[in-house]
């Protein structure tokens, strides 16, 4: 009996020795939880129970628990690197196997999925048809895209404008755009781009007519005009008063590209009359021409977006994360990867930065929670209890002995 409860005790300590050999091993495992190695007595039951005065029996590994514990997050500055700062899991599919991993070194395959190094695709859910906002209720692969991204046509172009109080009828008459002595002032030209992406020069001339506080606008692109000129009203304190929406329609304009026509209007909005300068504020115009993917990039709330060079951001996909009520309780699969079981409880999926999930820092990766100094003192511990309990079976060898040498 004796030199049972030794051997479960050297059993023990082994098996602490192998925790600690493991933990060690992995001290520089990307996402590694270190596992701690818990411990039961052991006592003999008899028909009728435990007695009062009942030795015990040893001792056994009654849980391996890894300890779901923050790793420290390290910036990488590699775009596929994520790491998730608080609770939740990345949710990846592997041949159809739902899994979950804290290791946020993911990479691309030959397809442009965002996978595991062994594989498994990382699951997103998926922008909703109308583009706002994503379906919570399907999860898909995320699979970045590396075609261009499609040009927008221009329909709107924005000029704010100070028009100078102080202006006076120009000296030539009528308007020509080739000639400055027969207009006030001009925007300089905006581009502005078709449905192929080609860019085009829209301009805006501004002329002082003889009543008080009104001027004409002239619209042309690409040197021909865009429709008759356009009559702008100021009141006394240099606000603009007619048009009352600011906009001005400008006549379609068919481009020689082959592209469709363009319908655009200007919008003088918050233009005034000012002073004695002419002053151009603000411009801005809502098209752009074809992109190139120049990068992927990851906000707070795991939204992936494709970055491109035309300044369009298209939103692949929202990063899943997925937390448990009881997280020790899930099955290590090897590779940083869990899978659910009935002791970890209903798997919960939901978006980064919301209810109890952690956000998504990208360009960083959370290194391994395995403290080396304290592993080593552990393997220290370890290593006595298994001496101790060697001791203790070489004692009761010699008590034994002893017992049989009695004449």
């Amino acid at each position: 009996m004796s030199f049972n409860t030794s051997l479960s005790g050297i059993n023990a300590a082994n098996s602490d020795l192998n925790v600690t050999a493991n933990n060690i091993a992995n001290v520089n495992t990307t996402g590694f939880k270190e596992s701690r190695a818990e411990f039961a007595d052991l006592f003999s039951y008899t028909t009728y129970g435990l007695s009062r005065n009942a030795i015990g029996a040893g001792v056994k590994v009654s849980n391996v628990a890894q300890q779901f514990s923050q790793g420290n997050i390290d910036p990488t500055g590699r775009s596929l690197d994520f790491a998730v700062d608080g609770e939740g899991f990345f949710t990846v599919n592997k041949n159809g196997n739902t899994l979950y991993t804290r290791a946020g070194n993911f990479q691309t395959d030959n397809q442009g999925y965002v996978v595991t190094p062994d594989g498994a695709r990382l699951q997103v859910f998926a922008p909703n048809a109308g583009g706002n906002g994503f379906d919570v209720g399907r999860l898909s692969d995320l699979q970045l895209l590396t075609t261009d991204s499609p040009p927008a046509q221009t329909g709107m172009v924005n000029l704010m404008v100070t028009l100078p109080g102080n202006a006076t009828v120009p000296v030539t008459s009528p308007f020509d755009p080739a000639d400055p002595n027969s207009y006030t002032s001009s925007s300089g030209g905006v581009t502005v781009y078709d449905s192929l992406g080609v860019g085009h020069v829209q301009t805006s001339y501004f002329v002082k007519t003889a009543n008080p506080n009104e001027w004409q606008v002239h619209n042309y692109v690409d040197g021909t005009s865009v429709g008759a000129p356009a009559t702008l009203q100021f009141s006394g304190t240099g606000t603009l008063v007619s048009p009352a929406s600011g906009q001005v329609a400008m006549d379609p304009y068919t481009p020689a590209t082959g592209a469709g026509v363009l319908n655009m209007t200007l919008d003088l909005a918050g233009s005034t009359q000012y002073g004695n300068t002419f002053a151009l504020r603000d411009v801005r115009q809502d098209g752009y021409a074809a992109g190139k993917l120049s990068e992927i990039s990851v906000a707070e709330d795991g939204v992936v977006f494709a970055r491109y060079t035309n300044g369009d951001d298209v939103a692949l996909g929202q990063v899943a994360l997925t937390n448990f009520v009881n997280p020790q309780g899930l099955q290590s699969q090897g590779n940083n990867m869990w899978g659910a079981t009935h002791a970890s409880g209903t798997p919960r999926t939901g978006a980064p930065d919301s209810s109890d999930f952690g956000q998504i820092q990208a360009g960083a990766l959370e290194s391994s929670t395995v403290d080396l100094t304290e592993q080593l003192v552990n393997m220290i511990v370890a290593q006595r209890n298994f001496q101790a309990n060697a001791q203790m079976i070489s004692t009761q060898d010699q008590a034994t002995q002893t017992v049989i040498n009695i004449r």
